[in-house]
Parts: C-alpha cells; sequence; structure tokens
C-alpha cells in the first residue's frame, strides 16, 4: 500500500485544479465549462462521487438488427444474414412507424408476414422489437398470429410489442379523446397477454422528442409521462400495479454526445424507481431498448455515421440500455446494403467481444462527472414530468401543445447553433468533402416514403439538411455548367498574415457546396483584381489579419468590388472598420459564430436568383 501511495500520490480536487490551470496558462477553468441543451453545467474537473445505483439487469446489451425492407422477401433475406452473423435479435420495423425513416413493412397480412419471416425461430432465444405504424394494435396482432403460425411457443417467444398510443404525436395533432384513442391499444395489450406471450407489451418511446429536436430531459419527461398513463389506463382496465409494470418497455434514442447519452440511460432508470417507489411497488429493472439518433445521421460524407453509430452504441450500452439498435450508416441517403447493415452490427460485436463493455455492472457509477450529469439530468427530467402531470398528464400536453412548444423550442437553439457551426458536424460543416464518392444502398433499392413534417407534430429533423441543401445546389449547379461556384480568397499581406484565416473560409466555403481558388499573396489592389479575372470566380473574400486589414483593407475591398464581382466577403470580425469596409464594397462578413447558413444562401441567391 505505501508503494501504490508513493507513485499514486493523493490528489484533491483543489490539486486537479490547480494542474489544470498551469496547462491552460493561467486562464480560468471557466473557460473550459460546457452546458447541455437543459442548461446543465459541465465542469472540467470532478473529483469521485457516489450516487443512486441504476437498476439494471445483469450481462450485457444485446445487439438489435433492424429489419426493415418494404420487400418481403428482400427483409427475410436481411433476417437471416443478421442473425447468422452476431446479431441478437430484430427490431421489426413497419411502415411510417417513429423507426422507419422512410422504409420499413408495407404489409402486415399473414402472407406479406410469411415471407418476410421464412425460417426464422422465434422461440428460440432471438428478441423481436417491433416498430409499429399508424395501425399498431392490428400490426402487433399480425405479428402474433404469424408466430401462431410458425407453431412457435408463445411463453417463450422473446417479443416486445411496441404498443404506443403516443406515437401518434409524431404524426400529427395528438387525438383529443384519450379513452378512445387508448382503448384499442389495451384491447390489443390484453388480448396478447391472454395469449401466454410474457411481452412487454407498450412502450413509452421517447424517439420521436428526440428526433424532433428535444433535450435528453425533455425525452426522459415524456417516457416518464408516457410510461404513467400507460399504467393508469391498465390499471383502469382491472390490471394490477405490479402486472401493468411488467407490461411496459421504454424505448430511448442515444446519440453521439457521449456523456449526455450515457447519463440520461442512467437517469432514466433512476428516475423510474422513483415512480415505483411513488407506487408502492419495490423497484425492478425496467427493459430499456436504444436506438442510435436520427437526427445526427448526415448524407454527406456518411462514413462519419458509423463513429457516431459506434458513440451511440457504446453511450446506451454503458448507461443501463437491455437492448441496442444502430441505424446503418446511409440509411439517411437510401436503403443499406449488406455492407452497411454489417458496419452498424461489428460496431456493437467489437465492443462486447474485444472490448467486453457488457461486463461491467454501470461502469459510470462513482466517476464524479457522470454522477452530476446523471443527477442533474434526472432532476430537470424530473421537473417536467411534473409539470406534463399538473397539465392533466401527457394527453393533455400534447392535446393542447405545450410539450410540443417545449421541444420545438430546443429544436430551433439546436438549428441556430449548426447554423452558426458552434456545434459543427464532421463531414458536413466541417472538413467537408466537395466531390466525395457517393456510398451503395441496397440494389434495386425503392425511394424512402417522404414523412412530412406536420405543424403541432414532433416531426423528425436531421441537423445536416441545411447544409446538405446547399451542396445539392451546389451539385446541381456542376451538372447544369460543368463547374461548381466558387470564390477567389484574395490573401492580403504575407503568408503568416493571411494563412487562418484563408484556412477557415476553404472549410466554410466548401460547407456550402462553394470551391475556393487561392493562389497565395495579392501584393496590391490591382493584382488582386487581376487574380481575381484570372479565377473566373463570381465571388470573392478578402483573408488577412487585423492589424493588415486596418491599414489595406478598405482600398482592397473598394478595388474587387469595382472589378464587377458578385459578392463580396471579408474574413473575420470587422469591429471598427465595419463602416468603412461596408461603404467599400463589402457585402457579407464571416466569422466564427455568425450564420454561415444565411451568408451562403445568400450567395446562391446572388448567382441563382
Amino acid at each position: 500500500m505505501g508503494a501504490e501511495a508513493e507513485v499514486f500520490p493523493a490528489w484533491t480536487e483543489a490539486d486537479w485544479r490547480k494542474a489544470a490551470e498551469a496547462a491552460l496558462k493561467g486562464a480560468s477553468l471557466d473557460k473550459l465549462v460546457a452546458r447541455t441543451a437543459d442548461g446543465v453545467r459541465i465542469e472540467p474537473v470532478y473529483q469521485p462521487a457516489e450516487g443512486p445505483r441504476a437498476l439494471r439487469a445483469g450481462g450485457a446489451w444485446r445487439v438489435i438488427a433492424r429489419l426493415d425492407n418494404p420487400d418481403a422477401r428482400e427483409a427475410s433475406a436481411q433476417a437471416q444474414d443478421d442473425l447468422a452473423n452476431g446479431a441478437d435479435g430484430l427490431q421489426v420495423v413497419f411502415a411510417r412507424a417513429i423507426g422507419a425513416y422512410g422504409f420499413g413493412l408495407r404489409r402486415s397480412d399473414p402472407e406479406a408476414l410469411g415471407l418476410a419471416f421464412d425460417g426464422v425461430q422465434f422461440d428460440a432465444g432471438t428478441r423481436f422489437e417491433l416498430d409499429l405504424g399508424p395501425d399498431g394494435p392490428a400490426e402487433a396482432r399480425a405479428f402474433r398470429q404469424r408466430i401462431r403460425d410458425a407453431g412457435a411457443e408463445p411463453a417463450i417467444s422473446a417479443v416486445s410489442f411496441g404498443l404506443d398510443p403516443f406515437a401518434a404525436a409524431a404524426r400529427g395533432p395528438f387525438p383529443a379523446d384519450w379513452s378512445a384513442h387508448v382503448n384499442p391499444y389495451l384491447d390489443a395489450a390484453l388480448d396478447l397477454r391472454s395469449g401466454r406471450f410474457a411481452g412487454p407489451f407498450f412502450v413509452a418511446d421517447a424517439r420521436s422528442v428526440h428526433a424532433a429536436g428535444g433535450s435528453a430531459a425533455q425525452e426522459l419527461a415524456f417516457a416518464l409521462a408516457a410510461a404513467v398513463t400507460l399504467l393508469r389506463a391498465l390499471g383502469d382496465a382491472g390490471v394490477a400495479p405490479d402486472a401493468a409494470r411488467a407490461m411496459l418497455a421504454f424505448r430511448l434514442a442515444s446519440d453521439a454526445e457521449e456523456f449526455v447519452s450515457l447519463a440520461k440511460f442512467r437517469a432514466l432508470r433512476i428516475l423510474w424507481a422513483r415512480v415505483e417507489d411513488a407506487c408502492g411497488l419495490a423497484p425492478r429493472a425496467p427493459y430499456v431498448q436504444a436506438e442510435s439518433a436520427w437526427r445526427m445521421m448526415t448524407r454527406r460524407d456518411p462514413y462519419v455515421n458509423v463513429m457516431r453509430g459506434t458513440v451511440a452504441a457504446f453511450a446506451a450500452g454503458l448507461g443501463g440500455a437491455d437492448t441496442v439498435s444502430v441505424l446503418p450508416h446511409t440509411l439517411a441517403v437510401g436503403l443499406p446494403d449488406s455492407l452497411a447493415r454489417r458496419l452498424a452490427r461489428n460496431g456493437q460485436l467489437i465492443l462486447l467481444r474485444e472490448s467486453h463493455l457488457g461486463f461491467v455492472a454501470d461502469p459510470a457509477a462513482g466517476a464524479g462527472g457522470f454522477e452530476a450529469l446523471t443527477k442533474a439530468l434526472g432532476e430537470k427530467g424530473w421537473a417536467l414530468f411534473q409539470e406534463i402531470e399538473a397539465r392533466g398528464g401527457l394527453p393533455s400536453a400534447l392535446v393542447e401543445g405545450t410539450f410540443q412548444r417545449k421541444v420545438g423550442e430546443n429544436a430551433a437553439a439546436l438549428r441556430r447553433d449548426i447554423a452558426r457551426i458552434k456545434t459543427p458536424i464532421t463531414g458536413v460543416s466541417a472538413h467537408p468533402q466537395p466531390d466525395e464518392t457517393p456510398v451503395d444502398v441496397a440494389p434495386g433499392a425503392p425511394a424512402p416514403e417522404p414523412f412530412a413534417s406536420v405543424e403541432g407534430a414532433l416531426s423528425p429533423i436531421r441537423l445536416a439538411e441545411p447544409f446538405e441543401a446547399l451542396r445539392d445546389r451546389s451539385d446541381a449547379i456542376l451538372e447544369k455548367t460543368g463547374e461548381r461556384p466558387r470564390a477567389y480568397l484574395v490573401a492580403i499581406g504575407p503568408e503568416p498574415a493571411h494563412r487562418r484565416r484563408v484556412a477557415y473560409m476553404r472549410d466554410w466555403l466548401e460547407a456550402g457546396g462553394v470551391a475556393s481558388v487561392y493562389d497565395g499573396e495579392a501584393a496590391t489592389p490591382e493584382d488582386a483584381v487581376a487574380k481575381l479575372a484570372a479565377s473566373r470566380a463570381p465571388f470573392a473574400c478578402l483573408c488577412s489579419d487585423d492589424a493588415t486589414y486596418a491599414a489595406r483593407g478598405e482600398a482592397f475591398a473598394a478595388a474587387v468590388k469595382a472589378s464587377g464581382v458578385k459578392g463580396l466577403m471579408f474574413a473575420g470580425r470587422p469591429g471598427d472598420l465595419e463602416q468603412g469596409l461596408r461603404a467599400a464594397g463589402v457585402d457579407e462578413f464571416v466569422f466564427v459564430g455568425g450564420d454561415a447558413i444565411a451568408a451562403l444562401e445568400g450567395l446562391y441567391k446572388r448567382v441563382a436568383p
């Protein structure tokens, strides 16, 4: 013990803070403080801490593969391939389900399900998690019938039937008559239970909240409120509380924001134990499903989605999810092929079988940062849950639209941060590849069915869409004219003076599909005009340091603008120079934190109004 103490001397929090400040060359640690979308403060240094343990079943999480091909025969081939190569179960996605994302089984009749699950054993340990469409009760019963037709034993068929009356909030205005809306779901759940299936039958599914731009606390509040509402409905139908909770599962999204996602899954289990206690029940580990988040997926440079999905699986698995489904990296492009599905599956298998991450129970326990974040997210989520309950419960909050408006406010904040590149998206708004090679999708796959955004609904978004739309415009111009729109970078002063802003502008322009032309320093305004003419670029951008701008910026701006350029940008904040630069002809100031989407859209209006 003494030798260990010499090698690893005890450090206090003050010691760690002092060391961190030294690394920052005396700057305050507040410089490293971050905040989540819920306003939770994330400190740079934490001490070990204890918190309530998140109840979870033992063992590693299970790897779930999507079965979402609209063609039943192709879906069958998907299922056989996934189950033969490491998947523990299937997420059976029906068309227009929350997790369909444009695909999913379009038919649930016996013939279609017979083809889709030809040769699949239902009572051999494989898990099935249903992601139901608008006619959820009928689809759940149809799946029950398929199991019967296969001669499988219901009691040992591991099926989470996924009945979710709150999925309607993702498709349009929520039904005003809750009793009339929920009764078909209750009838289906009780019917399935009477058929000796173990369940769970309902799912409190908060993916739609995340997909619509909601925060972690909003997801937690929605999941709790949905589960409590379903407990009440089951109680009114004569189901005892202990039996009712066994009929419920939870499903959350997990994204590449690792710390928040991990803490969110831990917080859900802790909060649900609090609900159980309030119901007079001894806490029991709930069944929690995870899916990697749709809103983080990109069409551009989709290989980065492989890393996003792996981080999401890591966070959900370590946070306590019982099952994890990772969206294949090409899903935003089209129906994934076998390679994309294999990568989605194998990322998890590597985490489990090579890194052995599933053999540690609640690995975040005792880590000060995770404990603090779990506690804070739990408090925020619980407070929102109480607000929902005070308004009469989740059905009332959804009918009034109060919850959707809160999610919309968070989504608007996310979009602002994306547009200003405060939250960069790798491969899209940061380090884009303008001429990337298109990825393959499933041969002969149908186009995704559009999922229309509806006013007042929890409609899904993808955060990369505004930048991708600009890239699409660039591609259209390239196809029509043979070249992309481009901007000439007017480098003022020697290379050390302009290098940083030239690099920034190249990345910024390429994020919007605009090519950049750079050929070194322009010695004089006349030289800049000549270089601009040789480049044939319709746009120009002045690039230099602040001192050079102060001495020569206006002269260069006036000369370049007088050459007839369609748009003149200025890299950096103008400060006191703004009035003079605008008078000289600068149209747009480009700087960190500025609205890149608005500025880039302005360029396209100038070149192709």
